[in-house]
């Protein structure tokens, strides 16, 4: 295959790129393909992933997606004897509220017909409820336990604070190595012919083919091919503008930090747990004065949204835990290659988390010197669902606007954007994460009106 004559071009070489090109060259035996990026592959926000999944969303259709992708995953942990290192300790989401009965109602949506056989309630203390001891994939039930008592979620989790009244365990949820996923599908297309190059796309003009302009090694050169997939993440906006089209989505900056947890602050056995609660961070009286004297710390001071993340990291015998948390994701940033981060948090990030486990505030002011602060973009439609399938320029495809589910969404994305190339048919979801689902009224009226946009 000529690089520079293509049958099927991918903009992206993040997971999703990877992803789509994998089931392209793999599944559908398509080896004339190329994947262009200005970067390595699986950098920028492939490279600051979480590295988390689960297959709850309080949509059916959501819920479908990611249930879809873990199938896709776990296909691939059997096959590569589970070199992704796929965990199931499942999600935890922890409310002081009792009974919160907007989460339950969302909870119980996510599942849909399947809820009764899903969700299992648990009352008292003597309840049947089991941790997550192991963090064994292939072992893990299914579904989620939703913990209505104090006692037992103390009992269950002494290091959390004692005011969590309800928490939801959900169980077919964990972690993978992203990074090991997206080496292992490189690996295996190229040996289906598909070809990596670096270069930045400069412009997309269209004729009998698409003739694409990449500046490559400071040289610019002009690629031919007949298909296009816009999987170019943060900058998937900008690709579409090329060939005289918009995309409905914006860009949201996150950040995270990763440190070594020297103190043990936080069980090695504990679930990805998510704070849900919003709060007021918690200063001294010197600190507000400091803080009320700079307008651009005024949002620290105020009543902050939830959401706060954390989960251990290495496995049970290693010592690292990341901490995230998108108190900011209302504010919308043009993507760059190196983003600027806010220096302040971690410090912010930490005192967030320490509300829910206490135990993290002995590391206020003393973070390790080790530490890892990075940050990558969460590129999002309104709604928070992917836009996968055909754009509206003919011989375009998007596998696109996975905002914060980038890891976790990579294989369905790429399996149903590949179906969607070569025409094979695809699950009845699809229609719904496509560009086609604007002009489905009801679903878009249903989605204004709920909560369904997934925790970020």
């Amino acid at each position: 295959m000529k690089a520079n004559d293509v049958d099927i071009l991918v903009i992206g070489a993040g997971i999703v790129g990877i992803a789509t090109a994998y089931y392209l060259a793999v599944q559908h035996k398509r080896s004339r393909l190329l994947i262009v990026d200005e970067c390595q592959p699986m950098a920028l926000t492939s490279a600051q992933s979480g590295e988390n999944y689960r297959n709850w969303w309080p949509h059916p259709t959501m819920a479908d997606f990611t249930n879809h992708s873990t199938d896709l995953m776990e296909d691939i942990a059997r096959r590569s004897d589970n070199r992704i290192h796929m965990t199931r300790r499942g999600y935890f989401l922890a409310t002081r509220e009792e009974r919160p009965e907007e989460l339950l109602q969302q909870l119980f949506a996510g599942y849909g017909d399947q809820a009764a056989a899903q969700i299992r309630l648990h009352e008292g203390i003597t309840s049947d409820y089991v941790p997550p001891l192991s963090a064994d994939w292939q072992a893990a039930p299914d579904g989620v336990d939703v913990l209505l008592c104090r006692d037992l979620i103390q009992k269950c989790y002494p290091a959390f604070d004692k005011e969590v009244a309800t928490g939801l365990h959900i169980r077919r949820a964990g972690d993978i190595s992203g990074q090991q996923l997206g080496q292992y599908m490189l690996e295996t297309m190229r040996l289906s012919g598909a070809q990596f190059q670096q270069a930045r796309v400069l412009g997309i003009a269209k004729a009998e083919r698409f003739d694409v302009d990449v500046l490559a090694d400071g040289t610019r050169q002009t690629i031919k091919a007949d298909i296009i997939v816009n999987a170019a993440g943060p900058f998937a906006a900008q690709v579409a503008v090329m060939h005289g089209e918009e995309l409905p989505i914006v860009n949201v900056l996150q950040q995270k930090i990763a440190f070594a947890d020297r103190n043990r602050a936080v069980d090695r056995r504990m679930p990805f747990t998510i704070d849900l609660d919003g709060q007021t961070l918690a200063w001294s009286d010197d600190e507000r004065e400091a803080l009320a004297a700079a307008p651009e710390f005024a949002q620290l001071l105020a009543p902050m949204p939830g959401s706060i993340h954390c989960r251990p990291d290495g496995g049970d015998h290693g010592e690292w835990i990341k901490l995230g948390w998108a108190f900011n994701a209302e504010t919308t940033t043009e993507p760059v290659r190196e983003p600027e981060l806010n220096p302040y948090f971690p410090e912010v990030v930490l005192r967030a988390a320490s509300r829910l486990q206490p135990a993290l505030a002995r590391y206020l002011g003393a973070l390790p010197r080790d530490r890892v602060h990075y940050g990558g973009y969460y590129p999002m439609t309104k709604e928070n669902w992917p836009l996968l399938g055909a754009a509206r320029t003919p011989g375009v495809f998007l596998a696109t606007a996975l905002s914060g589910y980038g890891t976790m969404g990579a294989c369905a994305a790429g399996d149903l954007c590949a179906r969607a190339v070569v025409g094979a048919p695809v699950p009845a979801f699809a229609r719904s994460l496509s560009l086609a689902r604007y002009e489905d009224k009801a679903l878009m009226d249903g989605l204004q009106a709920t909560a369904s946009r997934g925790l970020l």
